[in-house]
């Protein structure tokens, strides 16, 4: 199964928008929100809570991918979020999810027993290749399981 579909399985809110997971790596993950009536804001395009949703669900997905081997012994948490909005968009969009510290970094964290914070990076695009808006997030390892 990969994480797409794991979290398509799991997560309401990514059935409910059908995002689609177009990259999932270690590194990076690309997710796109089609454009969709039901979802759009007062000037059409897609609605901000939507957006942030995509840049979340992306966050997510790069997380889940670089520490997927260590979810027997740690939670991964979002701690902190924060988005910009930089142009309006209109129609389908895609958000980019980038890991902002090198995993075996966080995982010697882990092993030290700490509990290790990490931002990702993402970075929301139209179709014409403009950013419209651009986000944090902050992750957190919570040891446990």
């Amino acid at each position: 199964m990969t994480i797409g579909e794991l979290l398509a399985a799991t997560v309401p809110m990514v059935r409910t928008l059908e995002l689609a997971y177009l990259e999932t790596t270690p590194e990076k993950a690309v997710l796109a929100l089609p454009d969709q009536e039901e979802y759009r804001n007062h000037v059409g395009g897609p609605h901000a809570g939507a957006m942030f949703t995509l840049g979340e669900s992306a966050s997510g997905a790069v997380v889940l991918a670089a520490f997927g081997d260590q979810l027997a012994r740690a939670v991964p948490l979002p701690v902190h979020a924060e988005i910009d909005f930089r142009k309006i968009a209109l129609g389908p969009v895609t958000a980019t999810a980038t890991l902002g510290r090198p995993i075996p970094e966080i995982v010697a964290e882990l092993d030290a027993g700490e509990r290790p914070e990490f931002p990702v990076a993402v970075e929301i695009r139209r179709e014409d290749g403009a950013v419209t808006a651009e986000m944090t997030v902050v992750w957190t390892l919570r040891p446990g399981g």
